[in-house]
């Protein structure tokens, strides 16, 4: 059996980050799971992600998972602080990734799920309705999209889809659980007038070619607890994002992955133990367990209040 492990995330910063992440340093993303990612402790310390799903196959990632994406990790988890506007972007999906940038790669597919809210705090995403493809089309050209773009004001707790071909922006404000499939493939439509100088250029042709006009999304409220019992927010055929609430003390929560799929544990809030045959893992606010697939049955309990995050390919 492969026990479950955690990764030392790789922080990236950029201009739109805050002190959250890392109080006293900008930072705008952890990447808490992520293929080049090194284990942080147990036998397989050192190794990346990447390397140990090379090696371990189905015993890490799940049958399920392994006859859809082979040997990669197919997720990518992380967290972002938001003190600005990110860019007004949009992403592929599989087939645009492979045309676009190579037959190696993946869309993206994406959630989001807020865990802080500043007041006031809105995202980008969709386009207004009646908005026409020559619309669109002359607006990215000119620099003049963002007049066609909805704007949705959020809070804690909710979550939001973000399917490939959808135009999005984050807002200032806002810490943000980010899963997604394994690619960063970003094309920034409008980039709020910073200088492209600063690394940061434009894709216009790429973003013409993969928007969506038809993409909406809702935004869905933080539900509530069922049974002591994960709650589906977020469901595809590439992820499946749930969130489990805790009160202190309850009763230990039975969880299974059946050697299916493995599944990805971040605490949002408070704390919690997992634990299973011969291994137990404490974890704090904002830290992520791996469980891979073969570990098949293992608990989670609290001594507090607690919320987390449960991400898994079903």
């Amino acid at each position: 059996m492969v026990l479950p492990f955690q990764l030392i995330p790789e922080y990236r910063d950029y201009v739109w980050g805050g002190e959250k992440l890392r109080p006293g340093q900008r930072t705008a993303e952890a990447w808490v799971v992520f293929e080049q990612d090194r284990i942080a402790s147990g036998p397989l310390a050192g190794q990346t992600l990447l390397e140990a799903a090379g090696k371990l196959g189905p015993a890490l990632l799940g049958r399920r998972v392994v006859q859809r994406t082979g040997a990669r990790f197919p997720l990518l988890v992380k967290l972002l602080d938001c003190a600005d506007w990110l860019s007004l972007q949009v992403h592929p999906n599989d087939e645009q990734a492979r045309r676009l940038e190579g037959p190696d790669q993946f869309g993206k597919t994406e959630a989001w799920h807020i865990l802080q809210a500043e007041p006031g705090a809105a995202l980008l995403f969709g386009l207004k309705p009646g908005t026409s493809a020559r619309e669109l089309e002359e607006g990215v050209r000119s620099g003049r999209v963002l007049d066609l773009v909805a704007r949705h004001t959020v809070q804690a707790g909710d979550t939001v889809f973000i399917r490939p071909g959808m135009i999005h922006a984050l807002g200032p404000g806002l810490l943000i659980y980010e899963v997604q499939q394994t690619s960063n493939i970003t094309y920034r439509v409008w980039d709020w007038n910073r200088p492209a100088s600063a690394g940061r250029k434009l894709h216009i042709e790429q973003s013409l070619e993969v928007i969506d006009p038809t993409a909406q999304a809702s935004i869905l409220p933080k539900p509530a607890p069922v049974n002591h019992q994960p709650v589906p927010l977020v469901s595809c055929p590439y992820f499946t994002l749930e969130m489990i609430q805790t009160q202190a003390k309850d009763a230990p929560l039975a969880l299974q992955t059946t050697g299916e799929t493995f599944h990805l544990l971040t605490v949002t809030e408070g704390r919690a133990v997992v634990s299973g045959k011969g291994w137990e893992v404490a974890l704090k606010t904002y830290e992520t367990l791996v469980i891979p697939a073969d570990c098949g049955a293992y608990r989670l309990y609290s001594e507090e209040a607690s919320v987390l995050l449960k991400a898994s390919v079903e």
